[in-house]
């Protein structure tokens, strides 16, 4: 917003620059459920391309600028390909990261449970396949182990994308029985 020379295209691209970040700090806070990495690297290149679109509205209505803008958008210019730079560097390296398995996934890649069936344990393991997020759950009503299983809608383990552009994993949930009680987990799948 600062660097635009005319204040409706300043206070425009600024807003539209603003309500994304606040977008993107939803993504990170947890408030929209979207993967973080992907979410930075669509923020940082539609960033430049707004204000692109700002500066070539801006030269539509203006023959020449004067000298102290030209070295407020070289600066700012220079700041933005500096930050592109580092969220692709870091993207990159999240994605290979990411790619050891070395983390397990959220509590919110567990199932949401049922009335009736509640969860009594909750933690993280890791084994030579990666790490996983497992919670022992028991039914509340009396159900059996088969029919806890049932009512999870999990017979069969489940697999779906966690990304969008970096993140390539799947994560998978599942569910199986352990003594008296029943395991739900959800892990990494490649």
């Amino acid at each position: 917003m600062t660097i635009a020379r005319t204040r409706p295209v300043g206070f425009a691209i600024g807003g539209a620059l603003l309500a994304g970040a606040g977008l993107l700090i939803s993504v990170q806070q947890g408030g929209i459920d979207a993967p973080g990495p992907d979410a930075h690297l669509v923020f940082t290149v539609l960033e430049p391309l707004l204000i692109a679109c700002g500066a070539g509205l801006e030269g539509r209505h203006e023959s020449s600028p004067p000298p102290e803008w030209i070295s407020r958008r070289n600066g700012a210019i220079g700041f933005l390909g500096v930050q592109f730079a580092l969220t692709l560097v870091a993207g990159l390296l999240y994605a290979l990261l990411i790619s050891e398995g070395s983390d397990a996934p959220s509590t919110e890649a567990l199932p949401t449970l049922p009335p009736g069936i509640t969860m009594i344990e909750e933690g993280t393991s890791c084994g030579s396949g990666g790490c996983w997020r497992a919670a022992t759950v028991i039914s509340e009503d009396g159900l059996s182990r088969p029919e806890i299983i049932r009512e999870l809608g999990l017979q069969r383990e489940k697999c779906r994308s966690s990304g969008w552009l970096l993140d390539w994993r799947d994560v998978c949930v599942g569910a199986r029985e352990n003594g008296e009680n029943v395991i739900i987990y959800a892990g990494w799948g490649y």
